[in-house]
Order: C-alpha cells, then sequence, then structure tokens
C-alpha cells in the first residue's frame, strides 16, 4: 500500500467529483465490456492510427484489463493532458500537445484507473479547466484555443469544434462573440477571402473538417448573408452579423424517451463500447465514432425531404463484379437479380424541438424544426456481429455501437475559416440575456413581449450541463461496476477455464516443438552418418582398389597406393586331394582355406577371386551349385554336409590358398 500511495499524483480538485462507493474487496477482474486483451501482460497496439509525425515507435497501446498490471500506475482525478504551445510568442491562441485528437472515425475521452476495490479497471476522469468549455479531443488539430477553453481561431480552410456536453433534452442558451469575421482579414493575411464563421448544433455524426450545416447532422446560421444552412442548402433566414456581433444559440428538445424493454434491439437503450489505451503517458477511452448512415447520406443527393425519405428500395452499397452470372437476363438460378436494401425511416423528434438565434439580444425567428433525432437508427445485428469477433494477437476488435452511449445529443458546433476569432460565452452572466419566457419570443420575434414580473426562466444557461452531464458519465460507470460484479462467478469460471485451455495448449505446444527438435535432431545424425559412410567407401574404393593379381601392403610404413603380388604356392600333380573339407589331411605344401564370411572385404575379393574361375562354394554364397558335384562317400559315414570336389585344379588350388592367407 506504501507503493501504490507514493505512486498516485495529486490533481487539481475537480468542480465536480464523482461520487465514490465502497466496494468489498474482490479477485480484480473486468467486465465483458471493458475486457479486450486477452494476453494481459503484452501490450497491443491500438486499432487507432497514431498522429501523423508522431514518433515511429507505436504510441497508443491497450492497456491490461487486471489491476495487477496497473498498480504502479498514478490514480487520477484529472487528465494530464493537454499542454499548451503559443502559436506566436505573446499570442493567447495555442496548440494542444499531446493529444488524443477525435481523428479517422475514432473518439477519445480522457480515462484513469480505477481504485483496487473495483470490478472495472479503468473510470471516466475529466481534463482541466472542469467547465463547459470547448473540447480539447472533439476538434479539428487546426482550431486554435486559449487555456481556458472559450477562446478559438481559425486557420485556412473550414474547421469545426465541439464544446464538451451534449444537450439531450430541455432548454438551453449560449452567446459566442464575434471577433473577427463576416469577410474580415486579420493583420498580415495576403489570400483573397477574409475570415468568415458559422455557429449551430451538431450530432456526433457531424464532421470535424466541414463546417456547420454541411449535411443532415448539423443545423447552422451563416455571418456572411444570415442565411441558415442544411444540408449545404442555404435558406433565407435573418440579417448577417459581422464583427463585434454577439450571437445568442438556442435550442429546445423535448423530454428524452425511455427505451422499449421488449425490444433488444432500441437504439434508446445505453451501451458503451470502449476500450483504455496510454497515449504518451495518460490513459484514455478508445471507441469507434458513430457512422454516417446511407439515409443521412441519400439527403444530401435528394431534391426533397419526401423523396429522400421514399420507403422505395435502393441498391446495396455492396458492388458485384459484372459478370455473366450476375446479370439478371443470363444469371442461372435465383441469384441473378442484384440485392436490394431498404431504406430505413429516419425519425425526427417532433415539432416541439427547434433550433433559434439571436443577434445582438434580437430575436431571429425559428431557424429549424422537427429536428433529427440523435439516437442511431435501428441495426439489428448480423449472425456474424453477433460472434465474439478476435483478431491474431487474442484482441477483441472494434465493434459500431447500435446503441446510445450516454454522449449522443446536439453539441453546440462552431466552425471558422481563414483565420477568424470567436469568444464563447456558456453563462451564467450573458451580454444579452435572454427573455424569461423564451419561447413565447420566439415563436412571435416581431411582437413586443415584456416579461411579468417574477416570472420564472424557463430555459437554462449551457454552463449548467457540463457539471450534469459528467454525472451521467460517472452513473453509467457505476452501472458497469454493478454489472461486472454481478457476472463475477460466470467471468472467474470462464476466466479460469481460458487460463487452463491456454496452459494446455501452451504445454502440447511445447510438447510438440521438443519431438520435432528430437526428429530433426535423429534425422540430421543419420543423414551425416550416411554421409560420413559414402564418404568412407568412397574414399576407400579409391586408395584400396588393387590392380588384377595385386594387393595392398598391410605395412603402415608403406604408401597406401604401394601393391605387391602375393606369391602363389602351386601343388604338384601328385598332391593328395582333400576328400573330407571340415577336417581335411592336408599334404606338404598345402593349408586348409575356410569358407569366407558375406563381408565387404569378401565381396571384394570374390569378385577378383571370379575373375580367377574360382567358384565360392560355401554355404553363405554358393551360386554355381550345378557345379557341386557330391563324391562318392561310404555307406554309414557323415559328412555333416560337406561337399568334396571330384578334381582339384592347381591354378584354383592356389587362388584359393593365396585368399586363404589374406583372410586368415
Amino acid at each position: 500500500m506504501e507503493i501504490l500511495s507514493a505512486s498516485r499524483e495529486t490533481s487539481p480538485p475537480a468542480a465536480a467529483t464523482p461520487p465514490h462507493v465502497h466496494q468489498p474487496h474482490h479477485h480484480p477482474l473486468s467486465s465483458r465490456k471493458r475486457k479486450h486483451a486477452a494476453i494481459a501482460h503484452a501490450a497491443a497496439s491500438s486499432p487507432a492510427p497514431s498522429d501523423p509525425g508522431a514518433t515511429p515507435a507505436p504510441e497508443n497501446l491497450v492497456l491490461s484489463a487486471r489491476h495487477a498490471d496497473l498498480a504502479l500506475r498514478p490514480r487520477l482525478n484529472i487528465s494530464r493532458h493537454p499542454a499548451f504551445v503559443p502559436v506566436a510568442p505573446g499570442s493567447l491562441f495555442n496548440t494542444t500537445e499531446p493529444l488524443c485528437f477525435n481523428r479517422l472515425n475514432f473518439r477519445y475521452t480522457p480515462a484513469g484507473v480505477s481504485p483496487l476495490e473495483s470490478a472495472v479497471p479503468f473510470r471516466t476522469i475529466e481534463s482541466n479547466p472542469t467547465k463547459f468549455r470547448v473540447s480539447w479531443e472533439d476538434r479539428s488539430p487546426f482550431i486554435r484555443v486559449t487555456q481556458d477553453g472559450l477562446g478559438l481561431q481559425g486557420e485556412k480552410g473550414f474547421r469545426s469544434a465541439r464544446c464538451n456536453a451534449p444537450m439531450r433534452e430541455g432548454r438551453w442558451y449560449m452567446e459566442v462573440k464575434i471577433e473577427l469575421g463576416a469577410g474580415d482579414k486579420p493583420p498580415g493575411l495576403k489570400r483573397k477571402e477574409g475570415s468568415h464563421v458559422r455557429l449551430g448544433w451538431a450530432r456526433r455524426e457531424a464532421p470535424l473538417n466541414a463546417p456547420a450545416g454541411y449535411d443532415g447532422y448539423s443545423y447552422a446560421v451563416r455571418d456572411k448573408s444570415g442565411e441558415k444552412v442544411h444540408l449545404s442548402r442555404p435558406r433565407p433566414y435573418g440579417r448577417p452579423f459581422k464583427t463585434g456581433d454577439v450571437v445568442g444559440m438556442y435550442i429546445c428538445l423535448p423530454p428524452r424517451r425511455k427505451p422499449q424493454k421488449r425490444d433488444p434491439y432500441d437504439p434508446a437503450h445505453i451501451k458503451r463500447e470502449r476500450i483504455a489505451i496510454e497515449y504518451k503517458g495518460q490513459e484514455y477511452f478508445e471507441s469507434l465514432e458513430y457512422p454516417q448512415s446511407k439515409e443521412m447520406v441519400a439527403l444530401m443527393d435528394a431534391s426533397d425531404r419526401s423523396k429522400a425519405t421514399d420507403t422505395k428500395s435502393l441498391p446495396s452499397a455492396a458492388k458485384k463484379s459484372a459478370t455473366v452470372k450476375n446479370l439478371p437476363s443470363t444469371g442461372r438460378g435465383k441469384a441473378g437479380a442484384p440485392e436490394t436494401t431498404p431504406m430505413r425511416h429516419i425519425p425526427t423528434l417532433g415539432s416541439e424541438s427547434y433550433i433559434a438565434f439571436f443577434i445582438n439580444g434580437e430575436c431571429q425567428g425559428i431557424a429549424f424544426q422537427d429536428l433529427n433525432d440523435y439516437l442511431p437508427l435501428r441495426t439489428p445485428p448480423s449472425k456474424a456481429e453477433q460472434k465474439k469477433r478476435v483478431n491474431k494477437e487474442g484482441l477483441r476488435e472494434h465493434k459500431e455501437n447500435p446503441f446510445d452511449d450516454g454522449t449522443l445529443g446536439y453539441y453546440p458546433f462552431i466552425s471558422l475559416f481563414n483565420g477568424a476569432q470567436v469568444h464563447i460565452n456558456p453563462g451564467p452572466h450573458f451580454d444579452h440575456p435572454p427573455p424569461p419566457d423564451i419561447d413565447a419570443v420566439v415563436a412571435n420575434p416581431t411582437a413586443d413581449i415584456k416579461p411579468k414580473p417574477d416570472s420564472p426562466r424557463t430555459w437554462r444557461p449551457v454552463c449548467d450541463r457540463y457539471s450534469e452531464f459528467m454525472k451521467e458519465q460517472w452513473a453509467l460507470d457505476e452501472q458497469e461496476e454493478a454489472e461486472a460484479k454481478k457476472n463475477q462467478p460466470a467471468l472467474e469460471e470462464q476466466l479460469a477455464k481460458q487460463e487452463k485451455a491456454e496452459q494446455l495448449k501452451a504445454k502440447r505446444s511445447k510438447a510438440q516443438a521438443a519431438a520435432s527438435k528430437r526428429e530433426r535432431k535423429s534425422a540430421s545424425r543419420a543423414h551425416e552418418m550416411d554421409l560420413h559412410k559414402r564418404a568412407k567407401t568412397a574414399d576407400h574404393s579409391r586408395t584400396h582398389s588393387p590392380a588384377f593379381g595385386a594387393f595392398s601392403r598391410n605395412d603402415p610404413s608403406v604408401g597406401g597406393t604401394e601393391c605387391y603380388a602375393p606369391p602363389m604356392i602351386i601343388p604338384s600333380a601328385s598332391a593328395p586331394t582333400f576328400r573330407d573339407v571340415s577336417t581335411p589331411d592336408l599334404g606338404e605344401g598345402s593349408e586348409r582355406i575356410p569358407s569366407p564370411a558375406p563381408t565387404v572385404a569378401s565381396s571384394i575379393d570374390a569378385q577378383i577371386a571370379g575373375l580367377a574361375g574360382y567358384n565360392d562354394t560355401s554355404a553363405y554364397n554358393t551360386d554355381y551349385e550345378e557345379d557341386l558335384v557330391p563324391h562318392d562317400r561310404d555307406e554309414g559315414v557323415e559328412t555333416d554336409g560337406d561337399v568334396e570336389f571330384v578334381e582339384a585344379d592347381p591354378i584354383e588350388e592356389a587362388v584359393s590358398y593365396s585368399y586363404g592367407v589374406r583372410h586368415s
């Protein structure tokens, strides 16, 4: 415990701190939602790409889900990031480094290590300053910010930024002061076009590298003409605003509907899909950003809303090769016609939802009404998506979340062009505060409606939304904690089975590797012995093969190539012949010749002897049985199966004697 307490880093106190619920100590295990790394001790690269221009080493590392591996990590309540780097000496605007920007369909939020008694290893934390402001992560890197998160400056083309809390229900108001816009050029700008600003509200799917009002996910108003923009179509709305003006942004949303319990695929169910990673010393939650649906993309190409929401089927986005079998007229079987996918209906929040803008306290009326619902379209998962997908490293892959993760809603969305500058005022003190009954003024912008004394305020400043949003996130953390503890026995059993299976698999792999190594070693040894035997045989044939009638001298002092001819003993014609080969009576000048054994040396001798006309009559090597004629034997005399020659040839006797001398 002393090591853990010493490793913790102190952080500034938060404006709102998560409630701490004491839980009994138990074996730390991760929940199904948080479990990502199957190999806890190995750091795996995050599926998301690293920042451009970053160091080549892997920076986004998936963190372990076991408390034992996180014991030495500090437990922070406030994120270390970001660090501010001024864009110029003395400038109030900064770039933020290091930081995980939302990019390439990935989203990042600060994370911290949970206490040791928690079932889930990570929890949601804040970043300084802990108040309503622009999000450090949820903005384009080309949007420069002040250290309080309220001042913004653009660079070159249109880039956007979202604030750090969404509006999910209720009536909310904020102000944005135009410090540079409406075509005015900043000092030193040599471009023909000046700076411009678009202000509005956007969902999570709205891109950060495009202006507000670009698609169906955002609603905006332009500074140049005062037009309202949605789906990249400007429409007349109010008067233009310029540098120095204060634009009030008001949104009204109906109460959030409750999910249908009988429908497991209702997108109103809250479910989070996120993975804890480390980026340059700071923990983050990494998750897939909500993708744009084809129905919303179709709105961009439709001439009007009725045509875009038609229930007719459109071809599937998946392309097929234009082969003969895919053509409807010549297709084989029933698969000739192309597959079609019906367009889903795009729900709205009803007529109670609308957006209005104020310029220097003057209401411009309702700009947009019957807003699109911020929930994703209902998407039942396919069979492949229902299965748990595992990649080659044993890590679960990211997958799209078809449910609300608690961060959906309408965010204040600010788009800047060519060095434009704005300042956000989230309240509670405004330059031009709206009347308490703001809805009455918005419904009749031209009427002179005087507020009643002591009338209650129907709207709220967006600064109040931040603390509510963080409490909602911490409540979801507690819900995940409870679910993890509820599933604790099943998780322990499952992890025990997985660990046992991994150990058995590792043991089998080790045994197989050892057996394979022994087989390779045995085969290599046999191959070496075979090569050695072949080399020895070849060397013996090359150095010890004498010419006909000559034999190598068995003398170490003499070279291996020196040969000699052995003397031949030719018996006289009067020499007696032997009848009993086993125990013959040898005469003078003659010796007994044993039968040669079938060895390598004897095969060579037999070859030479064969050239001399000698026939081996031993029981092992005889191939000339027709030349063996048994001698007349006396009856009753045993011969032990031996045979004898009728006549002895002197030449053959001499050759036999020579071989007998060499083999004796």
